[in-house]
């Protein structure tokens, strides 16, 4: 796992450069990625249990300001999961000043680190919002920015089949499942999805395994969402 762990992130760090969001992995594979985002919080443990029963993985893009009010979560976490930077407020990064942009990712990229002691590579901008000035400070500091192709809908109050159907249709080997670890909708769709996963041959890993194993192309960066074969727009996001 260390092994992978290193070539995924090494991936990674090929990729900040270009400043282009991740939406999928490549579609090649058998590996999708589910994310949960806004932790850690009071459905975190199970969550984490979840993944564990079924030998998933994940990836975590927690909020800083929660962090500290769920002290050892983030080491718990690691254990089936990549953690990423959600912003240490969960604001919208397009209404602040360089300065603070800048302060809501590096702080959060401290803090997990501290915890965790691993850089972080890896971020999510809250409601999937951005715009250049965003992504340059993102890059400058040594982010990727990981959105998905899936939108459970669960932050928009999708009851717990509804956000079984909307995953399930969306499920294809290199898909990033974009979810909420504090619904407890989407804890219990969890129960139903896992092993969904395994009755279709497909597995969920971290962002550093996907992109290990399968990443996108340069063409599939390049097209944005429409890289991951839909043919609809970018996805309105609650993240």
């Amino acid at each position: 796992m260390a092994a992978v762990m290193a070539a995924g992130n090494a991936r990674i760090r090929q990729l900040i450069p270009l400043g282009l969001p991740v939406y999928c992995g490549g579609p090649h594979g058998d590996e999708v990625a589910f994310t949960f985002d806004d932790g850690p919080g009071v459905y975190t443990h199970y969550a984490v249990k979840k993944l564990a029963q079924w030998h998933e993985r994940a990836t975590f893009f927690v909020v800083g300001k929660v962090i500290n009010l769920w002290p050892g979560w983030l080491p718990r976490e690691l254990k089936v999961a990549a953690i990423g930077d959600h912003t240490y407020s969960h604001v919208d990064l397009m209404a602040l000043s360089r300065s603070e942009v800048e302060f809501q990712l590096a702080s959060v990229a401290r803090m997990i680190h501290s915890q965790i002691g691993e850089r972080v590579d890896l971020w999510r901008p809250p409601y999937l919002a951005y715009d250049s000035t965003v992504v340059n400070i993102a890059r400058k500091l040594g982010l990727l920015e990981i959105l998905g192709d899936v939108d459970s809908r669960d932050w928009a109050g999708a009851r717990w089949y509804q956000i079984i159907k909307i995953v399930e249709a969306g499920l294809r080997p290199g898909a990033i499942v974009m979810m909420h670890e504090n619904r407890g909708q989407t804890i219990r769709a969890l129960t139903t999805l896992l092993p969904y996963l395994h009755r279709h041959h497909l597995r969920s890993v971290s962002i550093p395994e996907l992109m290990a194993a399968d990443p996108p192309s340069l063409a599939q960066l390049r097209r944005g969402l429409y890289g991951c074969g839909h043919g609809g727009s970018p996805l309105p996001g609650g993240a």
